[in-house]
This record gives C-alpha cells, sequence and structure tokens, in this order.
C-alpha cells in the first residue's frame, strides 16, 4: 500500500519534476508475467527513479548496508527501502551470492518484475563495469526474460556522496527482452553463466553508450581507495 503512495503522491511527482526523465522503449517491459530488469547503476536514486516511471511494481535487491545505518538517517533509508519494497541482501560472506538469488527467485516465482545490477556496486566514475553472473543464475532457474535498462543521466545528477540531487534531465532506456531458453538446465555450466551474463551487459552498453571496463566494480574502487591511502600515508611522511 505505502508503495504506491510514494509512487504516486510523496515521491513518484517530486522525482519527475527534479530529473524530468524521458523514456524509451517501455513497450518492452511485459504488462504481467515474471521478467528481470537487467540496468546499469550510476546514481543512488535509480532505486527510486525505475519504481516511479514503470506501470508495474518493481522489486530491487538492495545491499543490506542500507537497511542498518545509524543514527536518524539509517532509520529513515531503512524504512524508505522498506516502504518501497526492496530486500535487503548481505554482500558479505562466501554464502552472499546465494541468498541473492534465492531472495530473486522469490520475487520471480510470484510473477513479478525483479531489478538488478549485475554490476553489483554503482559504479564510481561513470563507467560500465563486468557483470556478476547471479542474473544469469536466475534467468535460467526462473525460466524469465531478461530486459536491458539503461540510466541514461543519474550520474551527472546525483554523483556518488551528493545527497541533494541536481537537476538535471534523465533518459531511462529499455531494451528488447532477451531470451535465454536455449540454455535451460545449464545454470551450473560457468561457461555459458558468463556467455549469458556478457551478453546482457554487451546489450546495456548498446543502450547506454557508456565506457566499458572488463573488470569488476568493486575490485577496482578498493584498489584506487587503497592507492589514495597509500599516497595520504607518503605525503604525511614526507613533511
Amino acid at each position: 500500500m505505502f508503495y504506491y503512495l510514494l509512487k504516486y503522491v510523496l515521491l513518484g511527482p517530486l522525482l519527475r519534476l527534479v530529473f524530468r526523465p524521458r523514456i524509451e522503449g517501455l513497450e518492452h517491459v511485459p504488462a504481467e508475467g515474471a521478467a528481470i530488469i537487467a540496468g546499469n547503476h550510476l546514481s543512488f536514486s535509480d532505486h527510486f527513479l525505475m519504481p516511479a516511471i514503470l506501470k508495474r511494481r518493481i522489486t530491487f535487491l538492495a545491499k543490506a548496508e542500507y537497511f542498518t545505518g545509524p543514527g536518524v538517517k539509517g532509520r529513515l533509508t531503512a524504512f524508505f527501502f522498506r516502504s518501497a519494497g526492496q530486500i535487503p541482501v548481505d554482500r558479505s560472506g562466501k554464502d552472499a551470492g546465494q541468498a541473492a538469488i534465492r531472495e530473486g527467485l522469490g520475487v520471480l516465482s510470484k510473477d513479478e518484475l525483479l531489478g538488478i545490477y549485475p554490476e553489483g556496486t554503482r559504479s564510481h566514475d561513470g563507467r560500465l563495469y563486468k557483470g556478476k553472473v547471479g542474473v544469469a543464475v536466475m534467468a535460467l532457474k526462473a525460466g524469465v526474460p531478461v530486459i536491458p535498462c539503461a540510466m541514461i543521466g543519474t550520474f551527472e545528477a546525483q554523483p556518488p556522496g551528493k545527497v541533494i540531487p541536481n537537476i538535471h534531465p534523465v533518459v531511462i532506456r529499455f531494451g528488447k527482452p532477451l531470451d535465454f531458453s536455449r540454455y535451460e538446465g545449464m545454470e551450473n555450466e560457468k561457461a555459458v553463466l558468463r556467455a549469458i551474463t556478457d551478453e546482457i551487459m554487451y546489450a546495456i552498453l548498446s543502450l547506454s553508450e557508456q565506457e566499458y571496463v572488463d573488470r569488476y566494480a568493486a575490485v577496482v574502487k578498493a584498489e584506487e581507495a587503497a592507492a589514495t591511502k597509500e599516497r595520504k600515508f607518503r605525503r604525511m611522511h614526507l613533511r
């Protein structure tokens, strides 16, 4: 109930005013039945923009940190995500991927739309990074199509670290559904999962026209953070 209050009364109209989203390819999103919408992830706002413009309800797998933050801000963020119907997923530990897959399959089993960011985290520099294979596993196990989606302009509207978004136009572009039924029963084949995931990422890339990096975003972020820390350490000891 609160999901639709956010969508049509509290949040949706505000998002449309601030971002002025232009929607392309909405006809590719099925009017009924289960499907996965796989998109790039450039901004915190992505979680709310897509639900605001889709006619159907969509559920995203959101990182558990959004639900466990400290203080007033943390409680408000958790309330917001729960009210929007998002599902917390713990991304730490070796079983994190399996937990996300179970949650995602639960959504799809109810003939609903599942939103996924195959990169696994927000892009910190606006580029598109290598996708994780969980999206391929869910597509095969549930036997559902994958609709690629590109968020364009959200990085400029709300780059990392910016709390209040800029007023900036946004394009949300959906591509034709990808059918992977030819791989039915092969969800345990690593090469197949990699091929499917790469096909999905290429479809997103074609829609978004981003620069592509064939590495995982989380790894690149960690390396850049470590390099920044090292530079600060050296500057401190050279004084």
